[in-house]
């Protein structure tokens, strides 16, 4: 028995093919989270077992995902961070002729772009955080236990001054 391969469902009808549009019904794909995309990149870069790009082609490709990733996380930053700073100045040069610097400017586009995922990841305050102005910082258990305590006794004090009928 032969399978087709045509993109049909078992109604028979096209699904996502060129130039026809997906049913109504269907989902839209999630978007991809900008941390996670550029921290594989990163990975493709920087990781051990990643080897360097072989062709001139292969950095710019690269080159151009991590300047990419980089505008993507700077609209979730505040524009006065400094590794944000660091990552547009890095953009804004010009990738250098020449097999080894060329390789060096993608690994410190790299680094600067894994240091920008890291304030991000942290939950960098910056125009479009959901967390504004400053944090109170977590009471620990002593304190907890005495807050309880004290409300404990509040409430056994006031059952105890209620007229009894």
């Amino acid at each position: 028995m032969r399978l087709s391969l045509d993109p049909r469902r078992d109604g028979g009808q096209l699904v996502g093919e060129r130039g026809r549009q997906a049913p109504v019904t269907a989902a839209p794909a999630p978007e991809r989270d900008h941390v996670v995309a550029a921290s594989e990149t990163v990975t493709l870069v920087l990781g051990e077992d990643s080897p360097l790009p072989e062709s001139a082609a292969d950095v710019e490709d690269l080159v151009r995902l991590l300047r990419g990733h980089i505008a993507q996380l700077g609209a979730r930053t505040a524009p006065h961070v400094p590794a944000l700073l660091r990552a547009q100045r890095l953009c804004s040069d010009s990738i250098p002729e020449g097999y080894v610097s060329s390789r060096v400017h993608l690994v410190r586009l790299a680094k600067a772009t894994q240091e920008l995922t890291a304030y991000v990841e942290r939950g960098g305050l910056g125009p479009n955080s959901k967390e504004g102005g400053r944090r109170w910082p977590r009471p620990t258990l002593k304190v907890l236990r005495g807050t309880v305590f004290a409300l404990a006794l509040a409430c056994l004090i006031f059952a105890a001054s209620v007229p009894r009928t």
